[in-house]
């Protein structure tokens, strides 16, 4: 989570050089420098760096996890669907080939014209083009060429569920509402949504046991989605893994950083990836160190972050939201190979199958790092007996109730318009919340009805041509305004958990974020004109 404190990394030596990083989660201040671990690197044209050689290059990271002795085995996801849970997709190249499905936004944004399911931020299109991106489709032997550019999970069907406006502004009863969604509608045609991406954390100040996101999370385990959560960018020591991380049924991820090599023995865990407990920490860890993935032009990441572009198309980001990715993709790829695990199986496999980072405790890198090569090289019966003894240690672990608070779940972020502030136990809408009442619908999967969630209207009813359609809201009972009113421009919504309170930056300050940054005049007048949006470069 967030201590404001941006610019703790240590120098780290990088061949000849060093370099001092900035952590954040998303798109914000990214580790300085392109080409980092790279002497005097051929660069790819195309690309902008070299993807053999670039420690964040996706293909160096496919390698270092054992992606692509998954693609030597025809494994690439294909079949399996990722609901990312973040701040919109991008259609920008790499991300248009036909694997990304528009599922429902709800994010603020989806009330202000030709903003649906786009992303002006840039975290939701860096995380889909590391789980997913790929320029073309291709046979799987296609993926280990380095001049292309490969997700991890290529072949995956990438569902975008929005939540987080184009200021990054997201309140925790949107985030429960996408993760009902995707539980409802995990089995449409063509979606077989195994896989939640989450790169998002709140500082609830409850036990998992009650809290209502960790209850959302642990639906969706039971209903065989695995929950693959962000650990956090906060490494104090008062600070614990971020909700819903720190419930023990997820698949808690936090950073590492590979150095750019294979073997695990110079592998480290950056001091910014969040600690956790002896009794909760991390379940394993992934690269997260200036990973390079696709950047949104003029977007507000791109453009508060220049120094972060990497050619033309990509940029570098460290965090656990990265590592998170990473996870998302492995665990896609698992899951083709082996449909019929549970999401504790698959949990299990990735942890006792890791390789333990040596350099630090495990709680900052818990088991490891995720190997793919041990699990798919080792018979299933054996790694499914090895484990046998943690999942019933699991399955004996407590399983919550939800009824807890919602204002608690929210911790210390939350989202305002104007001089009112969303709190206490009320939704976006300012409809009264009963955590019992919700955890029963939740549990019985009735939580939707075609497109209103709890009685209030979200979105459209059902797909239209692959997306799923914006609905009009009614207005807000905490605010009296309505939200298409010029009351909900981005430089008035604020604190949101997208912002770099929660992720550690300074970069990312609330004044950067209401007066700067976000002013109407930048979003509305200029950058993002209707031209810029909807031109044959956004087609």
């Amino acid at each position: 989570m967030s201590s404001g404190n941006g610019n703790r990394l240590p120098r780290r030596p990088l061949g000849r050089r060093a370099v001092r990083g900035v952590a954040v989660s998303t798109l914000g201040a990214l580790l300085a420098g392109s080409g980092l671990g790279v002497a005097h690197a051929e660069v790819n044209p195309a690309l902008g760096y070299d993807a053999a050689a670039d420690k964040g290059s996706l293909y160096n990271i496919a390698e270092v996890v054992g992606a692509h002795d998954a693609y030597r085995k025809g494994l690439t996801g294909k079949g399996v669907g990722v609901a990312l849970i973040d701040t919109g997709v991008a259609p920008v190249p790499g991300l248009t080939s036909g694997n990304v499905v528009n599922g429902p936004d709800l994010s603020f944004d989806s009330q202000l014209p030709g903003m649906a399911h786009l992303d002006a931020f840039g975290h939701g299109t860096h995380m889909a083009s590391i789980i997913a991106g790929r320029d073309t489709a291709g046979t799987p032997s296609s993926y280990l060429d380095p001049a292309r550019f490969t997700g991890i999970a290529p072949d995956a069907t990438l569902v975008n569920v929005k939540v987080g406006a184009s200021n990054g502004a997201v309140d925790v009863t949107q985030v429960i509402a996408a993760i009902d969604w995707v539980v409802e509608h995990a089995k449409d045609p063509g979606l077989n949504i195994r896989v939640i991406s989450l790169a998002y954390g709140t500082d609830s100040v409850q036990s998992s046991t009650v809290d209502p996101l960790a209850f959302a999370v642990e639906n969706a385990l039971k209903k065989g989605i695995v929950v693959v959560a962000a650990g956090g960018n906060d490494a104090e020591p008062n600070k614990t893994l971020a909700n819903p991380a720190y419930d023990p049924h997820v698949l808690a991820v936090g950073a590492m950083d590979s150095a750019g090599t294979v073997s695990p023995s110079d592998d480290t865990v950056p001091d910014w990836s969040t600690r956790g407990t002896d009794a909760r920490h991390v379940d394993v860890v992934a690269p997260g160190v200036s990973v390079l993935g696709l950047r949104v032009p003029g977007g507000v990441s791109d453009s508060n972050n220049p120094q972060a572009r990497v050619g033309e198309r990509f940029a570098r980001a460290s965090g656990t939201s990265q590592a998170t990715a990473v996870a998302a993709g492995e665990a896609a790829l698992i899951l083709q190979k082996y449909p019929w695990l549970t999401p504790a199986q698959v949990k299990q496999l990735m942890t006792t199958t890791a390789s333990g980072i040596l350099s630090t405790l495990p709680i900052f890198g818990g088991s490891g790092l995720v190997n793919l090569r041990a699990v798919l090289t080792n018979p299933l019966n054996s790694l499914l007996g090895t484990v046998g003894g943690l999942l019933d240690s699991l399955t004996a672990t407590r399983w919550g109730s939800g009824t807890g608070s919602l204002e608690k779940a929210r911790g210390s972020f939350h989202v305002g318009a104007d001089s009112s502030e969303l709190r206490g136990e009320i939704d976006i809408f300012g409809r009264a919340w009963s955590g019992y009442t919700w955890s029963r619908q939740t549990a019985g999967g009735t939580a939707w009805s075609y497109g209103s969630w709890r009685g209030e209207r979200m979105t459209g009813d059902a797909w239209q041509d692959g997306t799923w359609p914006t609905a009009t809201w009614l207005d807000a009972d905490w605010t009296g305004a309505a939200w298409t009113s010029d009351g909900w421009s981005a430089q008035t919504w604020r604190d949101g958990t997208w912002t770099a309170q929660t992720w550690r930056d300074d970069g990312w300050s609330a004044q950067t974020w209401r007066e700067n940054g976000w002013s109407a005049q930048t979003w509305r007048d200029h950058g993002w004109s209707a031209q810029t949006w909807r031109s044959d470069n956004w087609s």
